[in-house]
């Protein structure tokens, strides 16, 4: 079990870092985001298996929710600039 942790919370530290140093493409960065995501609901639903409360019971699955309307967003978001655009990279976007 602490190997599992050991293991998840190294990879939302990747994740992180591969997060912070994606300067290129928008694409890559949301994958990176819904990477933690995936990773955040690992670790709930370990949690809420090891722990007795039925009040926790909801918490994965509205996280997994959250997360599938964000991933909805970012992909009409990538979808919106590649048409405007012609490309998702974020060299090209004035963010200002």
């Amino acid at each position: 079990m602490e190997l599992m942790k050991t293991t998840l919370y190294f990879t939302f530290m990747i994740t992180i870092v591969s997060l912070s140093t994606q300067h290129k493409h928008l694409m890559l960065a949301l994958m990176c985001v819904e990477t933690m995501m995936l990773t955040m609901f690992t670790v709930l639903v370990m949690f809420t298996s090891t722990s007795l409360t039925i009040s926790q019971t909801p918490m994965p699955i509205i996280l997994l929710t959250i997360s599938v309307c964000g991933a909805a967003v970012g992909l009409s978001l990538v979808v919106a600039i590649t048409r405007t655009h012609g490309n998702d990279f974020l060299s090209n976007l004035n963010l200002l």
